[in-house]
Order: C-alpha cells, then sequence, then structure tokens
C-alpha cells in the first residue's frame, strides 16, 4: 500500500504550515545546518503553491505530517534558478525540477525515500504524457568537504542511493543559495551540485 497522499498545486494550501515547520526541522541537521526562517519558508512553499502542475507527496499519521517531497516544472520557479541550467544548455522547459525530501529521523531507512522518488517520476512522466516537453529529472543537494567537523559520525550520504535511481551530478552545473548556518547571525553562500536523470 502506497503510504504517501499526493497533492498537485493548491491542493496542498492546507499542510503548508506543517511542512515549512517539517523543513527547517529536518533542514537543521547536516549537511545543510539550515537555521530555519519561517517567512522564508512562507514565501517558498507558496510558489509551489501557486504553480497548478507543482506536486506535493506527503507521509502522514494521525493528521500529523511525519515527511513530504516536492516538486515543480522548472519554468515555474525563479529566474534565478533558471538562469545556471541555461547557461549549460538546458531549456528550463524541458526540466522537471525535484524541491525536497524531508523525513523524520525515526521513519527513514524504511523506503519512504524510495517512494518520494517514485512518485515524484510518475507524476513527470505523467505531465509528460499531457504534452509538457520533459526530458530531464534535476535536484540540487549541497557541497560539503569531506572533513567537515559538523559532520556527524554515523553520518551516510545519499549518493550511492541517488546514482541507483538513475541520477548522476553534472560536472559544471552548480546552483547558488544563501542561507542562514546554526550558529551564525548572517546567511552566507552555499553551493550545490545538480543531479540529472534522463526522463524516459
Amino acid at each position: 500500500m502506497n503510504p504517501l497522499q499526493c497533492y498537485r498545486g493548491r491542493e496542498v494550501l492546507a499542510f503548508l504550515p506543517q511542512l515549512a515547520s517539517l523543513r527547517m526541522q529536518v533542514f537543521r541537521e547536516y549537511p545543510y545546518c539550515y537555521d530555519g526562517d519561517a517567512a522564508y519558508e512562507a514565501r517558498y512553499l507558496q510558489v509551489y503553491a501557486n504553480a497548478p502542475d507543482s506536486f506535493f507527496a506527503i507521509f502522514a499519521q494521525s493528521n500529523e505530517v511525519l515527511g513530504a517531497t516536492t516538486a515543480i516544472p522548472l519554468l515555474s520557479e525563479s529566474r534565478a534558478l533558471q538562469l545556471p541550467f541555461l547557461a549549460h544548455g538546458f531549456d528550463p522547459a524541458t526540466v522537471f525540477y525535484f524541491g525536497e525530501s524531508v523525513l523524520l529521523p525515526a521513519y527513514r531507512r524504511r523506503g519512504i525515500g524510495h517512494a518520494f522518488f517514485d512518485a515524484r517520476e510518475a507524476f513527470a512522466r505523467e505531465l509528460k504524457t499531457q504534452g509538457y516537453p520533459l526530458r530531464w529529472l534535476a535536484f540540487a543537494s549541497v557541497d560539503r568537504a569531506p572533513d567537515d567537523a559538523r559532520q556527524p559520525a554515523d553520518y551516510r550520504d545519499n549518493t550511492q542511493f541517488w546514482r541507483k535511481r538513475g541520477f548522476e551530478p553534472h560536472a559544471r552545473l552548480k546552483l547558488e543559495m544563501s542561507w542562514r548556518e546554526v550558529g551564525y547571525d548572517t546567511e552566507s553562500p552555499h553551493t550545490l551540485s545538480v543531479w540529472l536523470k534522463p526522463l524516459l
């Protein structure tokens, strides 16, 4: 049985406060070390909710959101996010962008991460059958030094998981984003690598 409930665009509005809280909780962990900003979260999630062909899959129990994943046609994202793709020869109209997957620690390693990817990829294929010229699935992951002192001893990155899903990092395509890290007063820039997979 699929443990996820799937939503499109503004169907997700009722969940936005819980999604914002979940993002801030999960992204506070390494490797993002994000010191959450509720106002930013509201603006970020509203962009997805306002896009008619954005996608949300939510894992919840007893009306409590425990995990979620998002995706959106790149053309519905900001111009700033589109520009790095354009600079490396990708037409934004052909890219379906995976925003994030966030899941509370107690529910990890149970196959929910695979279900998140399955659901987003299935939705992208559905859009393609509706006439969207999609050719690529993409997401971005923050770059951290292997010897980063904040890395927990039991940390497991997702590189192997992503590669098993058919994604590979682009050699040069990077995103630059700024956020405030835990323990700091101001935002700082961060580099994220873009991972790509052909949409078949």
